[in-house]
């Protein structure tokens, strides 16, 4: 975002902060006026904001930190930590009880471990406070509806549009003939035929395969293939299923048409081999969308996304079986321990509010990807690039069908042994005794957990619109 869009925007609230609440019964007051207007009553305090380490934290570092305490005088200080190690230490804070951190980005998945805990504030009484429940109703349906609430309660804000979106080669396609796969068999049939045409200069496709990474795709792909993770009357795990072992056979499979090495691919070597056009599908989060047409990469912290030679010939689609991972993504929270929750839960309602949100998903840096409907329809943000429209139009599409990631009681340790099985088959292992494994894992896992707590919250996420196709 340019330095004149900060300065503007803050003027603009500054000179609304001048005219004082008398002023407000001349027009209806913004989720963000509001959230201004009742923080300067903290005005010299300071919050810790607890966000993920590297390009994220560059949003509220350099955009919405330092705006906030322009216009309320509330120091905001970014607290880092690595994606894998965020979940632990704000379990390990809420245990110590120190306050440390006001502000909690929680990974959806996440939340009903927070809840359990009691780590997370519940946010109802301060939506009303502040009045911000009509501005809710703009945050994407299925955002809103799966990763907001933990029973009737709200205890975060959906902040993070994340959908595993499929990139394609416009010109390739249309150079060969081909059309964009609607089935797995077809990806895999369309992407040999790229690759036996083009490789090794253009392979057909390239997707992420490392541990920590290939769970997400994996959990999109097996459910679209009528994998179920348990019975939900014996809670015996059923990740070791036909349709769960066809997913992870035919992901091996696709690799013999993917460049060698694919196996060891995270989301840099991906991101890297399509901007420079060394194969022609990829499945990413929506900031390869952007990245791959140019936008935003002059910037200096974009220095590190490899150069595009692809702009203007990218197209966007729902991957294969049409319904994409929401694979991790974030909601805004306020810390039960925290010692300043109002100025907590005020600077949440302003960044994650319509007018402050507009502003933070459009820049080029941040790592934030729209996730309210009027992101999706902004003139501004669809006249970013020349296919702007159409790549809003595919991640709104996501945002309609897609996958929550499983959320149950300890969800960390279960996807950690599903890792571990799915990395033994990149590997070279075979699908089904890995399967067979995990299952055993799984099962073990839910007896320590209990199986009656454990079917509860695995009902409760499987009863969620989101949670399997077609549900």
């Amino acid at each position: 975002m340019a330095t004149r869009s900060l300065r503007s925007t803050i003027g603009g609230f500054a000179a609304l902060a001048m005219l004082g609440a008398g002023a407000s019964a001349a027009w209806a007051e913004s989720a963000a006026e509001i959230a201004v207007r009742e923080a300067q009553q903290y005005s010299g305090t300071e919050i810790n904001v607890f966000w993920e380490a590297g390009l994220q934290a560059l949003g509220p570092q350099n955009f919405s930190g330092p705006m906030w305490e322009e216009l309320t005088g509330i120091k905001v200080n970014i607290i880092e930590a690595q994606h894998d190690e965020m979940f632990p230490k704000m379990l390990q804070e809420h245990r110590g009880g120190t306050g440390a951190y006001d502000v909690l980005n929680v990974v959806p998945a996440w939340m009903g471990d927070m809840v359990r805990a009691g780590a997370v504030e519940p946010l109802d009484a301060y939506v009303d406070k502040y009045g911000y429940r009509e501005e809710l109703e703009d945050i994407g349906d299925v955002y809103r509806e799966n990763q907001m609430r933990i029973g009737d309660t709200i205890y975060g804000f959906p902040d993070d549009g994340d959908v595993l979106i499929l990139y394609y080669r416009k010109d390739i396609f249309e150079e060969m003939g081909l059309s964009v796969p609607t089935t797995w068999d077809e990806f895999y049939e369309v992407s040999k035929a790229i690759t036996d045409a083009k490789a090794p200069e253009v392979y057909g496709a390239g997707f992420m395969r490392v541990r920590g990474l290939l769970h997400y795709f994996y959990q999109e792909r097996a459910r679209n293939e009528g994998c179920k993770f348990f019975d939900a009357e014996s809670m015996k795990a059923t990740i070791n299923g036909p349709g769960c072992v066809k997913a992870l056979a035919g992901m091996v499979k696709d690799n013999t048409t993917m460049p060698p090495g694919v196996e060891q691919w995270g989301a840099i070597e991906s991101l890297a081999a399509f901007n420079a056009g060394q194969i022609a599908m990829t499945q990413w989060w929506p900031p390869v969308g952007r990245w791959s047409a140019g936008y935003g990469t002059d910037d200096i912290a974009m220095q590190w996304v490899p150069p595009s030679v692809v702009a203007g010939k990218v197209g966007y689609a729902l991957p294969p079986g049409g319904h994409p991972q929401l694979a991790a993504g974030f909601a805004m929270a306020v810390s039960s321990s925290s010692k300043n929750k109002d100025a907590a839960y005020l600077y949440i309602q302003w960044i994650n509010s319509i007018d402050i949100s507009h502003q933070r998903v459009q820049l080029p840096y941040a790592l934030r990807d729209p996730f309210r409907k009027s992101h999706f329809s902004s003139p501004e943000y669809q006249s970013r690039w020349p296919d702007a429209k159409h790549y809003l139009e595919a991640a709104e599409k996501g945002a309609v069908s897609g996958l929550l990631d499983l959320s149950i009681i300890n969800t960390f340790a279960y996807i950690d042994a599903l890792a571990a099985g799915l990395q033994a088959v990149m590997g070279g292992g075979d699908p089904q005794a890995e399967l067979d494994g995990v299952a055993d894992k799984w099962d073990a896992l839910t007896e320590k957990v209990g199986v009656d707590a454990q079917r509860e919250a695995y009902m409760e996420w499987a009863s969620k619109p989101a949670a399997y196709p077609g549900d």
